[in-house]
C-alpha cells in the first residue's frame, strides 16, 4: 500500500477535552459568572488529575473566559454591558467575513444548510421551547462560520460563542424570545442564497445591534 495514503490519527489531548467541557459548562451557566473554580472538586467531577485540569484552565484564561487573580484563585469572568457590546462587535466582524466566504463559494448549498437551522428555530417557537430556540440560534451562527472553511475564523468564533451563551444565560431576563429572531435569521439566509453580500452585511449588522440592545440595559 502506498505510504502516503495513511496518516497518524490525531487525537485530542486530555487538556483539550477538559477545556471543551469547561467551555460548555461556562456557556450553559453551570459554572456561573464570577464563580471561583475549585480544582479539587473539578478534578473529581471530571475524573482527571490536576495537571491537565490546570493546563485546560490556563487555556481558558488565555481565551478570556477565566480570570486568574493572584493569591485568590481562578474565576469565571463576569458579563457586563460593555462586554456584551465588545463581544457583538467582534462577532459582527467574524460573521461578516465568514458570510463573504460562503457567498464566494457555493451560496445555494450554504443557504440550504442554514435553512435547516432556521426550521429548527421555527419548530422551537411553535413548541414554546425557549432553550431549544436559543440552541438553534447559536447553531445557526456556528454553522455560518463553519461554512467559511476558515480555521482561524472558526477558532475565534468558538470562543465568542461561549461568551454569547454566557450572555444569554446570565442576562436571560433581558432577552425575550420572539418570532423576530426567526425572521432575522431567515432574511440572512435568503440574502446569502441570492449572493447579495451588501444585504447580508447590513442584515448581520442590524442583527448584532438588535442583540446588543436586548442584552444591555441601555441602547448601544
Amino acid at each position: 500500500m502506498p505510504g502516503n495514503l495513511l496518516r497518524p490519527v490525531v487525537q485530542e489531548t486530555t487538556p483539550s477535552l477538559i477545556a471543551r467541557q469547561l467551555r460548555r459548562a461556562i456557556g450553559d451557566g453551570e459554572l456561573a459568572p464570577g464563580q471561583q473554580l475549585n480544582e479539587m472538586e473539578l478534578s473529581r467531577s471530571l475524573g482527571v488529575s490536576r495537571g491537565p485540569l490546570r493546563e485546560a484552565m490556563q487555556r481558558l484564561t488565555q481565551e478570556g473566559l477565566l480570570l486568574s487573580v493572584r493569591n485568590r484563585g481562578v474565576f469565571v469572568i463576569e458579563v457586563t454591558d460593555d462586554d456584551v457590546r465588545d463581544l457583538y462587535l467582534a462577532r459582527n466582524a467574524v460573521e461578516r467575513a465568514a458570510a463573504a466566504r460562503v457567498i464566494a463559494g457555493d451560496p445555494e448549498a450554504g443557504a440550504d444548510r442554514l435553512l435547516e437551522k432556521v426550521d429548527e428555530m421555527s419548530a422551537a417557537i411553535e413548541r414554546g421551547d425557549t432553550a431549544a430556540l436559543t440552541e438553534a440560534d447559536v447553531a445557526f451562527h456556528e454553522l455560518l462560520v463553519e461554512l467559511s472553511e476558515s480555521p482561524r475564523l472558526i477558532r475565534m468564533h468558538d470562543t465568542l460563542m461561549v461568551e454569547t451563551r454566557m450572555c444569554m444565560t446570565a442576562l436571560e431576563t433581558r432577552y425575550a424570545s420572539h418570532s423576530f429572531r426567526l425572521d432575522e435569521h431567515r432574511e440572512i439566509t435568503e440574502a446569502i442564497r441570492a449572493a447579495d453580500e451588501a444585504r447580508v452585511d447590513l442584515l448581520l449588522l442590524d442583527h448584532m445591534r438588535d442583540a446588543v440592545m436586548r442584552l444591555t440595559t441601555e441602547d448601544a
